[in-house]
C-alpha cells in the first residue's frame, strides 16, 4: 500500500491472483440440468425475477459494458454503458475481456466476485437478489461465438433462467440450452456488489481473492467495510484481518487498526501481523509496546523476516535517542545578562 506522508508500509497477508480471459462478445451438461430438475437446492423459491434490473440493449461488439452496466445499476452504482465502454471494450479484439469486466466493476465502486461455475450457484444467487454477468459462447467449440448476457432469475417448473441478452430485455432460456452454451465458455460468471455485501455462493478463497484486487483502487474506508463484512463470516481468515487492518490504517483509524492486528497477532501468532502491530505502535509513540510486538514478529521468522528486523533497528533508535540525556543550556551570570541589556 502506500503510506500516508509520514505513515510506515504495512505488510499484507496475500497477493492479488493473475486473471486471464477471454472476449466476448459477438454480434448477435446435461448431468447439471438433470440434477437440477430431479433435486433443486433446498431453501429456494421455486421462482425468481429481479425484475428491477436496469436493461441496456446489447449494441455490436458491446455486449460488455452493456451487461456490465446492468450489474452496476443493480448495485445501486448505475454507470452508463458509454462510460464504460471507453474503460472496457478493447477495440482490437472486438470484446472485452473477463479481466476488464472485472477490473470496469471495481473501477466504479463495486466488489466483483467470481463465482463457482455451477447451475445451482446461479440460482442462489438470484435468489439472493444479485444479478450474474455471465460468459457465453453462442457458437462451437472451435468457432466460438462469445457473449456477455445477464442472469436475473430461473422458473424451476418451466426449467428455465431468465436473462437480459443482446436486444431482450427477458430471455427464456431452457436450462439445458442454457448449460451447453455457458459450458463452452469455461462456466464464467461473477456478481457485482456494493461494499459490504457477499456472494451467496462464493467460498473464502474466491471473496479473499476478490478483496484483495478492490483494495488496490477503492477508497480505505470502503475497502475496510468490505473487509469487515466478510472477516464476520470468516473469522478465522489471517489474510482477511490484515486486509482490515491495512485498510484502516490507510483511512487513518489508528485505534482501530491497532485493535484489529492486535487481535490478529495474538490469535495467529503471525509474524507479519506482530509487524504491523509494532510499525503502528511507533508511530503512535509507544515505543516499549512496539519493541514487544516486534521482537515476538523477529523469533517468528519466515519471510517478513527482513521487514521486522528492519522494524525492530527502527524502535531500538528511537528508544535510545529518547534516552540519552539531554544538554542543558548553561545559566547566564549576572554580567552577562548585564552586558546583553
Amino acid at each position: 500500500m502506500t503510506p500516508h506522508p509520514g505513515r510506515r508500509r504495512l505488510l499484507a497477508a496475500a497477493g492479488a491472483l493473475a486473471l486471464g480471459g477471454l472476449a466476448g462478445c459477438a454480434s448477435l451438461g446435461a448431468t447439471g440440468t438433470a440434477a437440477l430438475r430431479n433435486a433443486p437446492p433446498a431453501g429456494l423459491p421455486r421462482r425468481v425475477e429481479l425484475g428491477a434490473t436496469p436493461f441496456h440493449p446489447q449494441e455490436d461488439y458491446q455486449c460488455g459494458p452493456a451487461a456490465l452496466a446492468m450489474a452496476l445499476g443493480a448495485a445501486g452504482l448505475a454507470t452508463p454503458p458509454e462510460q464504460l465502454s471507453r474503460q472496457v471494450f478493447l477495440p482490437g479484439r472486438e470484446g472485452t475481456l473477463q479481466i476488464e469486466m472485472l477490473a470496469g466493476a471495481r473501477r466504479n465502486g463495486a466488489l466483483a466476485i467470481e463465482i463457482p461455475g455451477r447451475l445451482d450457484a446461479l440460482l442462489r444467487e438470484t435468489a439472493a437478489g444479485q444479478p450474474v454477468v455471465v460468459l457465453l459462447n453462442l457458437g462451437l467449440t472451435w468457432a466460438p461465438s462469445w457473449h456477455y448476457a445477464v442472469v436475473i432469475g430461473y422458473d424451476l417448473d418451466e426449467g428455465a433462467f431468465l436473462l437480459r441478452s443482446g436486444p431482450l430485455e427477458r430471455q427464456l432460456l431452457p436450462f439445458d440450452t442454457f448449460e451447453h452454451t455457458w459450458a463452452r465458455a469455461g462456466s464464467w460468471a461473477f456478481v457485482v456488489l456494493p461494499p459490504g455485501r457477499l456472494a451467496a455462493s462464493a467460498d473464502e478463497a474466491q471473496t479473499t481473492s476478490a478483496l484483495v484486487a478492490f483494495e488496490k483502487t477503492a477508497p480505505p474506508l470502503r475497502a475496510a467495510t468490505a473487509y469487515r463484512s466478510a472477516l464476520a463470516r470468516w473469522p478465522g481468515s489471517l489474510t482477511l484481518a490484515m486486509g482490515l487492518g491495512n485498510s484502516l490504517y490507510k483511512a487513518g483509524a489508528l485505534p482501530e487498526a491497532e485493535a484489529v492486528f492486535r487481535t490478529a497477532a495474538r490469535r495467529h501468532d503471525a509474524a507479519a501481523a506482530w509487524n504491523n502491530l509494532a510499525s503502528l505502535l511507533l508511530e503512535r509513540g509507544r515505543l516499549r509496546e512496539a519493541r514487544d510486538a516486534a521482537q515476538k514478529a523477529v523469533a517468528l521468522g519466515g519471510p517478513t523476516l527482513d521487514a521486522a528486523r528492519d522494524t525492530l533497528q527502527q524502535i531500538e533508535a528511537r528508544l535510545a535517542a529518547s534516552a540519552s540525556p539531554r544538554r542543558k543550556a548553561p545559566r547566564e551570570t549576572p554580567r552577562e545578562r548585564a552586558t546583553r541589556r
